[in-house]
């Protein structure tokens, strides 16, 4: 049968920014997939609480009139998408997001930031798990391929439909079916179950990045360290 034929929880945050230690929630989806086709969603409309960048807003359109109108308060919505992931991980599904450690982390700090049980404290103190990033997975399997390697760039390159990129819901969607169409394409990673497949993805991106950071080195930037945590980094010190 294959993971990739079971439920899957597609999950994407779009945000104020690219920092996931400081970038606040804007809007989040939650989407349960089946073969590759929608079931269930969740969405949030988050006011975060501090001014929407021009440059963010040109990503996602949601503008800081809108969201203070509209969006409810950023610690709820983060404790809500927090509760409703948790639910999926203590009962073994897999959740999908295309570069889960931004996503994941971002959460991480948003829950810091509002005194809210962290991921793990919802979890018995254990890690969020089966992660599953079509990001990680992709780089590891086709390593050498030349071009971007953004959602965009990536489901094009496996014929997945994304139909408004940097729509919460639609990205969210989107990675479920590209972890789908990755599992078809490369049959070694579908015969893994979730579990073997998360702790694979874990040893893939500390391997990318220790192999970007000697990299950037080479190229002169003698002190350029690329964090090789994955899928989730807890946030240190004092919330910002």
């Amino acid at each position: 049968m294959g993971w990739h034929r079971e439920l899957l929880i597609g999950f994407d945050l779009e945000t104020t920014g690219t920092d996931p230690r400081e970038a606040r929630i804007v809007t989040g989806a939650v989407i349960e997939v089946r073969a590759g086709e929608p079931m269930g969603r969740r969405e949030w409309l988050a006011d975060p609480g501090v001014p929407i960048p021009a440059e963010a807003v040109a990503v996602h359109g949601i503008s800081s009139e809108r969201a203070a109108a509209e969006g409810r308060p950023a610690d709820q919505v983060a404790d809500g998408i927090a509760g409703v992931l948790t639910a999926y991980w203590k009962t073994g599904v897999p959740v999908v997001a295309y570069n889960a450690a931004f996503d994941l982390s971002l959460l991480a700090a948003e829950l810091r930031r509002y005194g809210l049980p962290s991921l793990r404290d919802r979890l018995g103190g254990i890690d969020p798990a089966p992660v599953i990033d079509p990001y990680t997975i992709d780089r590891s399997v086709d390593r050498y391929r030349r071009g971007k390697r953004n959602l965009e760039a990536v489901c094009a390159e496996y014929g997945v439909i994304l139909d408004s990129a940097h729509d919460a819901t639609a990205d969210a969607l989107a990675a479920a079916r590209l972890a789908c169409a990755i599992a078809v394409r490369h049959p070694k990673v579908a015969a893994l179950g979730p579990a073997e497949l998360h702790r694979r993805q874990i040893e893939w991106y500390a391997e990318w990045a220790a192999d970007f950071q000697n990299f950037l080195r080479r190229k002169g930037d003698a002190g350029a360290v690329i964090d090789g945590t994955w899928p989730l980094r807890e946030p240190a010190g004092e919330p910002v």
